[in-house]
């Protein structure tokens, strides 16, 4: 028997409710792991709250990392004892979970628990939105929300390595210094400044080539005014609410603009596609291009706390689950 957090309806944090439940042993092709460190994601409310469909009842939770206890008929690569890290399918919040081998990552000995869990759905997001939504390069400009969360942080620093201009925006001064710390060049306070107008005096007027939008509905229109003529418009996130368009001639008027609302299951469908990712993520953090900030802990059994902490944008960098 293991401890899981289940929801059988969608809603709040509180719908989360801790259970024991079987495991049982894994199936062809699947693993069964010993959750270490899980990852707290903002896709995980999506998904509790019901903003994005999941059949109940469901383990949430989509991001983790811990050791391998049994492997199914048809698994050869893996074996009793080895680290692995994982995003996805849901099924995080348990002391101990199945997961099909294809979704297994080995880790390599320069990465800990903490730092899987805490990195890899977070910055293999990053690794897709800025070398394959855009293939970012030196000299580029762009304009990351929530800078200092948990995605942006490893964005941000990534996106500075590879030689671009990189502005932030943040709700805080708190916000504001761990944003500059952490490769933005510029961070602005969008609480109580108009950052398409800053940005426009940023850049002379020109606007920046992309602009990476996870916060969603409030920041959406006026981030079109900060992009240049057939600048990118990347929205993969929805924070403060979902994003709609009444109208795509928003996008001619503003300058021939292009749309972009990707998602990780896109760009890593296949197990290739997924450890190509993980490995330019590991080899970023190890040539130290990429510093892994988790700022906060929390037990399994507080998850509904942790959430509660995430929504009220009471977080910065990564968060942890802790069994």
């Amino acid at each position: 028997m293991t401890r899981a957090f289940v929801v059988h309806e969608a809603g709040g944090p509180g719908a989360m409710k801790l259970e024991d439940r079987d495991v049982g042993d894994p199936g062809p092709g699947q693993l069964r792991v010993r959750n270490r460190a899980i990852g707290l994601n903002f896709v995980d409310v999506y998904q509790r709250s019901g903003l994005y469909k999941v059949e109940t009842p469901f383990v949430p939770g989509n991001e983790g990392a811990g050791e391998v206890t049994a492997v199914g008929d048809g698994v050869s690569e893996f074996k009793p004892g080895d680290r692995v890290g994982y995003i996805g399918p849901i099924g995080a919040y348990a002391e101990e979970r199945l997961l099909p081998a294809s979704r297994a990552i080995p880790l390599p000995g320069s990465i800990d628990f903490e730092t899987a869990a805490a990195a890899m759905l977070k910055g293999m997001t990053a690794y897709y939105l800025l070398f394959e939504t855009w293939k970012l390069k030196a000299g580029e400009s762009i304009l990351w929300h929530a800078a200092a969360g948990g995605v942006g942080l490893i964005a941000c620093q990534w996106a500075n390595a590879l030689g671009a201009t990189v502005y932030g925006t943040a709700g805080s001064d708190e916000k504001i210094a761990l944003a500059r710390a952490n490769g933005c060049h510029e961070v602005i306070n969008y609480r109580i400044e108009n950052f398409s107008g800053r940005i426009r005096d940023l850049t002379g007027g020109r606007g920046v080539d992309v602009v990476y939008d996870g916060v969603g509905k409030v920041t959406f229109e006026p981030s079109l005014d900060c992009l240049r003529p057939r600048g990118l418009m990347v929205s993969f996130g929805n924070a403060s609410g979902p994003v709609s368009i009444p109208d795509l001639g928003i996008l001619a008027a503003k300058g021939s603009l292009y749309l972009t609302r990707p998602t990780s299951g896109a760009y890593f469908a296949t197990a290739e596609e997924l450890r190509r990712a993980a490995a330019a993520l590991f080899e970023a953090i190890a040539a130290g291009k990429i510093k892994v900030t988790v700022n906060q802990r929390f037990a399994l059994r507080d998850a509904a706390e942790a959430h509660r902490a995430l929504e009220g944008r009471e977080t910065t960098g990564s968060t942890l689950l802790l069994p």
